[in-house]
């Protein structure tokens, strides 16, 4: 094969725990329930708002490791999307038109 090598699509699946979850979700998952149930415990759910107010922390750390496709997680968009527009972004173009003569001849 020309010395090119074929990366199966789920090479990194081994590396995450339930083939879906890193280190870091998992314990931002069990932050957020942790949570949830703690306040539960002590606020008084008589209340609907009460109550929501309560697993709204479960909530929103579940919808950030929801996994979604062509990225790992939510988490991961948000992140990527913040360094795509807070840092300064550099991309070199060669030209794919133009004829480089110093690298056709090394």
């Amino acid at each position: 094969m020309d010395n090119s090598y074929l990366i199966p699509a789920n090479s990194k699946k081994s590396m995450l725990m339930f083939g879906l979850f890193n280190t870091m979700d998992l314990i931002l998952f069990g932050t957020g329930i942790g949570i949830s149930l703690l306040l539960m415990m002590f606020l008084p759910i008589d209340n609907f708002w009460v109550a929501v107010l309560a697993i709204t922390p479960g909530i929103i750390c579940g919808f950030l490791v929801f996994p979604i496709p062509n990225y790992h997680n939510v988490r991961t968009v948000i992140r990527n999307a913040w360094l795509f527009y807070t840092t300064r972004q550099k991309y070199i173009w060669r030209g794919w038109c133009v004829n480089d003569e110093k690298a056709d001849k090394e």
